[in-house]
């Protein structure tokens, strides 16, 4: 687990967040749990998107507020610990997202929990309506298994002939699980045969490949904090099997994927940091309703395309938002 003065020292000073006086306030700032799945270096982006928002809305950190920065590493077992934490600093609201969110629900219902995305927030029990959510919790749902068709759509379009796909998930969280479980789904209506394969632990990469290896035509990642820390090696895999991947965001296809549509993340943690300005002010979770992107974005990596030997069709990207050359 990475802590706050390690992720700070990481990014070099680079995001520019103050510490002066951090030390002497702390006990009378308002604070901000942060708990991401991943890494640091994966989704810096995500975090520092977050904090410029924090800024623009009057919160700097070390001046008027506190942020207690701590990172999952991809182990779900660690979620538990981390909310314990957070509960004993009597935090004033934590910012998460995906999988997390269900293990702090379960730790606190008097301290608010603000999801910066979520599979499926209703579906899974985070909260009663999205209209009004009701408990302690509130945020951004991602829709990425309702989204499940149209990125199995597109890898249909991309490669030629396509008849099975492997669908790759951590079958140990349950919302990796029903995406999983969308995809396939999906890949049934377009005639397509499915190739499930369930990983548990970073170990277990490589024998998942081996489950389709020489079957599979293309590879659909389904977003988790476990997929995301291995996603260099899941990539390095797929580029050596020449296999072709639907990623569940625009930064793993920037890490070398082929192919990704989904929300902008930076963005969404963006509007995270709007959810936490109105509590930090006095809202309730339980009166804010659970947004949803407002745009779905398809990148696509030319640079992995040509090293598996792949065209990308004319028609798909003229149709990308963003096309890595």
């Amino acid at each position: 687990m990475i802590r706050r003065r390690a992720f700070i020292t990481l990014l070099g000073g680079a995001a520019a967040w103050p510490l002066t006086a951090r030390a002497q306030q702390a006990g009378k700032l308002p604070t901000i749990g942060y708990l991401s799945g991943t890494t640091p270096s994966l989704t810096a982006s995500w975090a520092a998107a977050f904090v410029q928002r924090l800024r623009e809305l009057g919160w700097t950190d070390g001046r008027n507020v506190a942020i207690e920065y701590r990172w999952g590493e991809g182990r779900n077992e660690l979620y538990a610990q981390i909310a314990a934490e957070f509960v004993r600093l009597k935090v004033d609201v934590i910012v998460t997202s995906g999988g997390a969110a269900l293990t702090l629900k379960q730790a606190t219902s008097a301290i608010p929990i603000v999801f910066a995305g979520s599979q499926d927030p209703l579906g899974s029990g985070l909260v009663a309506s999205l209209a009004r959510p009701g408990g302690n919790l509130t945020g951004l749902s991602t829709q990425l298994a309702d989204i499940a068709g149209k990125r199995a759509e597109l890898l249909r379009e991309v490669v030629p002939g396509l008849r099975r796909l492997a669908i790759m998930a951590n079958v140990g969280n349950s919302l990796a699980v029903l995406e999983m479980g969308e995809a396939q789904a999906a890949a049934r209506k377009l005639g397509l045969e499915a190739i499930m394969s369930g990983i548990r632990r970073d170990e277990d990469v490589v024998p998942a490949f081996d489950v389709f290896k020489g079957q599979a035509q293309a590879l659909y990642l389904c977003g988790d904090p476990l997929v995301t820390t291995n996603v260099n090696r899941i990539n390095t895999l797929a580029l050596g099997a020449r296999l072709p991947t639907m990623q569940g965001s625009r930064e793993f296809v920037q890490a070398g994927g082929l192919m990704s549509y989904a929300p902008n993340f930076p963005d969404l943690y963006r509007r995270a940091a709007e959810f936490v300005d109105k509590i930090l002010r006095g809202a309730k979770p339980s009166d804010i309703p659970v947004e949803q992107p407002t745009k779905f974005e398809l990148v696509v990596n030319l640079i992995a395309a040509k090293a598996i030997g792949l065209t990308i069709p004319p028609g798909v990207l003229a149709i990308a938002d963003e096309v890595i050359e």
